[in-house]
């Protein structure tokens, strides 16, 4: 449990006060996860020297926690490690190791590029270029709304305490969701492996997360559907993008599938065990694994 210290003397750990970004929240949240009980404490400044000696200070005091110096460490494509990168670079594989987490070093990798590497860009002033008619709050804008808000009784070390606490779902979340990310990539590798080259669709005896892998793959250039079970019931087929940046279709399913269901979508495919077509024609559901065959050896006809 984190507790805020108004000491500092007292602390674990030291941070700046003031305006929250994601940099320290996450950095705080993992440490809490690491350490166990963190007495933070938050100021406008710290001098390393007056601080016992096994206490973390980072994000404040430019030493080896904190990215504000000229000579801060960078990665390999000059992104400069924000606090929480830097704890997750020196801690993050004993981190998950303590944890048992199955292959340690794929995770922490896989971490790293989903989740630490925008926290280090953006509070590093790198934000993504979105072309997009609409509001979108990236991960270091939504935790801005944990700010004390303008005529409220809310303050700074609450909403602080309210922020790592979302921030630590997240984490535990997103260690989740790498690891069966990696665990599902080596089936997914497996059934490549013994794929032939040209091959058209892939059936999955279960759902696995499979995109990243198909896309970054060039045995994987000829396939165009992935089919597996529903959990809805039945089978899905799903359309594959021509890339992870291009997200066209290889091949749609026809126009005058678009947006039926069950009879009104046999009667047009000439195709028994359909139950629906998305409207953009990406995804068809059917309610066997013999209708999804049939499904996908039309669609490959073509």
């Amino acid at each position: 449990m984190i507790q805020i210290v108004h000491k500092k003397e007292e602390a674990n750990c030291i941070t700046h006060n003031g305006t929250m970004h994601a940099d320290e929240i996450f950095a705080t949240a993992f440490l809490d996860l690491y350490l166990k009980d963190l007495k933070v404490f938050r100021t406008s400044k710290i001098d390393p020297s007056t601080v016992k000696q096994d206490t973390f200070i980072y994000d404040i005091g430019l030493g080896e926690y904190d990215h504000h110096q000229m000579d801060a460490l960078k990665r390999e494509n000059g992104i400069v490690y924000s606090s929480f990168g830097l704890l997750w670079k020196k801690f993050g594989i004993s981190f998950l190791e303590k944890r048992k987490v199955p292959f340690p070093e794929e995770v922490f990798l896989g971490i790293d590029k989903d989740l630490v590497e925008e926290i280090d860009a953006e509070d590093n002033g790198i934000f993504p270029t979105i072309e997009a008619s609409y509001r979108v709050k990236t991960l270091n804008g939504l935790f801005k709304i944990f700010n004390p808000s303008y005529q409220s009784n809310q303050t700074e070390d609450s909403q602080f305490i309210l922020a790592v606490s979302v921030a630590k779902t997240i984490l535990e979340q997103e260690i989740t969701y790498i690891q069966g990310k990696v665990l599902a990539n080596k089936k997914i590798n497996e059934l490549i492996e013994n794929t032939s080259v040209g091959t058209k669709y892939l059936v999955l005896e279960e759902y696995l997360p499979y995109e990243d892998i198909l896309l970054s793959n060039s045995k994987c250039d000829s396939i165009l559907f992935v089919a597996y079970p529903s959990n809805r019931g039945g089978y899905a087929i799903k359309t594959v993008p021509i890339s992870m940046k291009n997200r066209t279709a290889r091949l749609e399913f026809p126009s005058e599938w678009a947006g039926l269901n069950e009879k009104e979508l046999e009667k047009v495919s000439g195709i028994s065990g359909l139950k629906f077509c998305h409207r953009g024609r990406f995804l068809v559901t059917c309610d066997s694994l013999d209708s999804a065959y049939q499904v996908l050896k039309f669609m490959c006809s073509k």
